[in-house]
């Protein structure tokens, strides 16, 4: 963490920016207050890059506009209702926030929008001490009405006001916490902690939307693994994603198994270490990260106690991947990420067949037929699952994947796996056979898709004898041939 007086110069530096610079003279010859605000004025105190400008202004929406549109290339008031301007000045963009003086009624999801004239007033009302943090501009006056900086110094979050109060406003803000103690790797002060634990329940007051917009950016943080510990200790996941706390399955003296949960955070954590070595997903992944969270959420439902002290998950991969739709779909992920995350969850098991035997060319083609666009964050997925601490067996399932990806790599290069589809189209089908659109188009495309999948390419003219073949034993073998 930077001193004071470095943390000072870091924030004269961005001030003196083009961007910050003509904002600030711009609000000053029209005589409103402008101060950057939150994360920016953290960051500079905690040698963090940041790339969001925010501000908070005593000027109205349509004032701020009046104000930035000589000076911006673009501006939008999507955020308007809520006191937000959003513009872009010198190529950055920035956003205008009127001050606020919100006003709960402690039932409804949203707070009663209200906007405020004092900036104290305004960051009192803030989430935490270390984000009610202004840089009063062009004058350049640090404003910490709560004590921002030393917690900043002592490394701990907590909030301006009482933390019952605080939360009671906005429970979401005990996500954020969680989320906080992530990103910035701080601990969640006593009283505020406290307060989390007693008020989890008012987390049910949030949309669906606001909890999800949270949790992922809980998930994308570089070590999600201590927030996440933290919404189940205080009883919050258990609300929003109770699958998580599920997972730990009581162990008794008979019947012994892997812990269930400790596993899965350290899926994720390992998941989040190969997704940057390996370099080939954008970074951070959310898709990849829910499912290396997810992935054993179908186990509570499928544990089963042998004779002789073994633990059975049998098909917890396809109930995991059904409970996962139906969570995913009640946070409202979209669908897309519903479907990413699902089928790898149903997939995360299949490998571990490969190393009971050779696995033929057709195996292998099934492998990243199934996997289609998701094979690279199954390839991590895989290798992430694997947290014995036998290091015999970790090294010998590391090295049969490893050939399995070499085996991948051949045969894309040999025969384009990534694309493999039968050598006929549903056209050429349809003419080869005599028959026009419908099921039997179909059922002729997946016999040819799995000739392709068993021997790999044997060009058009010996797959259309193939599919000439089939045909005729399913005609005689039709009734009344």
């Amino acid at each position: 963490m930077h001193s004071v007086a470095e943390a000072l110069d870091r924030l004269t530096g961005l001030a003196e920016s083009p961007t910050v610079a003509t904002l600030a003279a711009a609000f000053d010859a029209a005589g409103f207050e402008l101060s950057l605000v939150g994360g920016p004025v953290r960051d500079a105190f905690l040698d963090r890059s940041t790339n969001d400008l925010d501000f908070t202004t005593d000027a109205t929406p349509d004032e701020i506009l009046a104000v930035v549109k000589p000076i911006a290339e673009a501006h939008w008031d999507i955020g308007r209702e809520f006191g937000t301007i959003g513009a872009k000045i010198h190529g950055h963009t920035v956003e205008i926030t009127t001050y606020r003086a919100d006003e709960y009624d402690g039932a409804s999801r949203k707070p009663e929008v209200a906007f405020g004239t004092s900036l104290v007033d305004d960051l009192e009302r803030r989430d935490f001490t270390v984000n009610a943090l202004a840089l009063r501009l062009p004058r350049l006056e640090l404003v910490d009405p709560s004590g921002g900086v030393e917690d900043l110094i002592a490394r701990v979050l907590r909030t301006p006001s009482k933390p019952e109060v605080s939360f009671g406003d906005d429970p979401l803000r005990m996500m954020r916490a969680a989320r906080f103690a992530s990103q910035l790797g701080f601990e969640v002060e006593p009283d505020t902690l406290a307060a989390m634990f007693a008020l989890a329940p008012e987390i049910d007051r949030i949309s669906a939307e606001r909890v999800r917009d949270e949790l992922s950016k809980l998930l994308l943080t570089d070590t999600p693994m201590r927030g996440i510990r933290l919404l189940v200790d205080s009883g919050i996941a258990a609300r929003v994603l109770p699958e998580i706390p599920a997972l730990m399955l009581e162990i008794d003296e008979h019947h012994h198994h892997k812990d269930v949960y400790e596993h899965s955070l350290t899926v994720l954590d390992q998941a989040i270490d190969y997704e940057a070595s390996r370099g080939r997903l954008d970074s951070p992944d959310l898709v990849l990260r829910l499912a290396a969270l997810l992935h054993d959420i179908g186990k509570p439902a499928t544990r089963r106690l042998e004779p002789g002290g073994a633990v059975s998950f049998h098909h917890h991969d396809m109930v995991g991947a059904k409970l996962a739709r139906k969570r995913l779909r009640a946070l409202r992920f979209d669908n897309d990420t519903i479907k990413a995350v699902s089928r790898l969850i149903e997939l995360h098991l299949r490998f571990f067949g490969y190393t009971d035997g050779a696995w033929t060319d057709s195996a292998v083609r099934r492998y990243v037929r199934d996997a289609g666009d998701q094979l690279e964050r199954l390839h991590i997925l895989t290798r992430a699952d694997v947290t014995t601490r036998n290091r015999r067996k970790a090294d010998r399932l590391g090295f049969a994947y490893d050939d399995l990806e070499e085996r991948i790599a051949r045969l894309a290069e040999e025969e384009e796996l990534a694309a493999v589809r039968p050598e006929l189209d549903g056209q050429q089908i349809m003419a080869a056979l005599g028959v026009r659109p419908g099921p039997v188009v179909g059922e002729a495309y997946k016999f040819l898709l799995d000739v392709r999948l068993d021997e790999g390419p044997i060009g058009p003219d010996a797959a259309r004898e193939r599919l000439l073949a089939w045909w005729a034993e399913r005609q005689a073998a039709a009734p009344g041939a």
